[in-house]
């Protein structure tokens, strides 16, 4: 048995308390040339970063060129036709003043809203999977691979599979059939960033939830999901901001309606079914100064939608960095 450790005298404890004082008396910055930390240009490295600092903030405002360009035309030419009557009113028939598409606006947020409905659930479940499946499922790399080549998955490719699934079985063009158009879109894009939300979570939360007796699911619906739902959140808002600006697969499956979706007080889905996307692509190109001043009108409805959205989608992450 090991003799315990000899308690220091008193003077010893008195010596080592003025050797701690002088070692902090001592200035800690003696001997460092403050002139060589300037910043000259005359310094090859120094010279080197900032003539790459200005030519990249060049190629940056220059890039950003034509989005501002693009925008000041949407403003300056959707503008003028802003008005209550374009949220109240049908789209104009030809060589008709007035109108607006309410219609379009109400038909695009049901599609956008029926591919939430269906891709949010199975969105957020497969991602929850491939988070959580061992490192060598042979099925969530299958899954997870298939996940990104539908990120690149042509927008068109889509519409015409929902064409052949739902628009030739059921008969006819409908909002239904332009739901499902768009949820293959937003699919890939809400597996993808639902995992990579729930991946960062730190593993020791989900131990301690375990070591306190919860199983795996209640581990994930109480503990993984709560703390990665601002990712998850993020991922759904650009999923959404994306599906709201398609046009080509509403060709194919809802392509467009001059009426409202209401009729004698029921919501019909079953029918063809007007957007904002389709509608700026049908008025843009009529000889109709009132459907072209729509068209740019529209347009601009559509970017402030979908830069809200993506708006709404940064804060979400905002929140997950700071969690």
């Amino acid at each position: 048995m090991s003799s315990p450790d000899p308690v220091p005298s008193r003077h010893e404890h008195e010596t080592f308390l003025h050797r701690v004082e002088e070692e902090a008396a001592v200035n800690p910055f003696e001997g460092v040339d403050f002139s060589e930390l300037e910043v000259s240009l005359y310094r090859p490295r120094t010279l080197l970063n900032a003539i790459l600092s200005c030519i990249v903030t060049g190629m940056t405002l220059l890039a950003l060129i034509p989005l501002f360009f693009v925008l000041f035309m949407l403003i300056w030419r959707g503008g003028q036709k802003l008005s209550l009557a374009l949220f109240t009113q049908l789209p104009p028939a030809p060589l008709e003043q007035g109108g607006g598409f309410g219609n379009a606006i109400i038909g695009t947020l049901i599609m956008v809203g029926i591919a939430t409905i269906l891709t949010v659930p199975l969105g957020v479940f497969t991602g929850v999977y491939l988070a959580q499946a061992p490192g060598d499922s042979k099925l969530a790399s299958g899954v997870r691979f298939s996940a990104k080549v539908l990120t690149g998955f042509p927008s068109i490719l889509a519409g015409v599979f929902a064409y052949g699934a739902i628009v030739l079985t059921t008969g006819g063009y409908s909002a239904i059939a332009g739901g499902i158009a768009l949820a293959i879109l937003m699919l890939p894009t809400i597996i993808l960033t639902s995992e990579s939300a729930i991946a960062m979570v730190p593993a020791k939360m989900k131990e301690a939830s375990i070591g306190l007796g919860a199983t795996n699911t209640q581990s994930v619906w109480m503990v993984l999901l709560p703390t990665a739902m601002p990712g998850i959140l993020t991922g759904v808002m650009l999923a959404i901001a994306r599906a709201a600006g398609e046009t080509a697969p509403l060709l194919f499956t809802a392509l467009f309606s001059n009426y409202w979706l209401i009729s004698h007080g029921q919501l019909n889905l079953m029918q063809p079914t007007a957007s904002l996307a389709v509608l700026i692509y049908n008025f843009s190109g009529m000889p109709f100064k009132n459907q072209v001043e729509l068209a740019w009108a529209g347009a601009l409805i559509l970017v402030a939608l979908v830069l809200i959205t993506n708006l709404i989608g940064q804060s979400f992450s905002r929140q997950q960095v700071q969690q």
